[in-house]
């Protein structure tokens, strides 16, 4: 048995963008922060980490997600992709680099925001 899947909670870190394909099809892209803390063991301060999450959204899903703000709290339930695309740089004689991107595809949004009421919308992939 296999099994691909995530659940982030975390906050975002700029309103959504909806963007489309080339065939005309909306997708809303997410960019969710999350952050983990430890006690250094040599020095006994507090560190942390911030990982910034690229989530994608399609369908009834994304029409939803298009709405949400920077600042939500937010869990995300989906999996894990990897691509690969070819980047041309600026200029003349600039070669094109393959380049490797990897992003959560979401299957469901809740907000965690305490002032409401938790939303869950869940969703296929389209």
């Amino acid at each position: 048995m296999y099994a691909n899947r995530v659940s982030l909670t975390g906050f975002l870190g700029k309103d959504a963008e909806v963007k489309t394909t080339r065939n005309n099809a909306s997708f809303a892209v997410l960019s969710l922060a999350t952050k983990r803390s430890w006690k250094d063991r040599a020095t006994g301060e507090r560190q942390s980490e911030t990982t910034w999450h690229r989530i994608i959204a399609w369908g009834r899903l994304g029409e939803y997600a298009a709405n949400l703000t920077k600042g939500m709290h937010l869990q995300i339930e989906g999996e894990i992709r990897t691509r690969e695309y070819v980047h041309k740089a600026a200029g003349k004689n600039s070669a094109e680099v393959k380049k490797s991107i990897t992003e959560i595809r979401a299957t469901g949004i809740a907000k965690l925001d305490r002032s409401k009421v938790g939303t869950v919308v869940e969703g296929a992939a389209a």
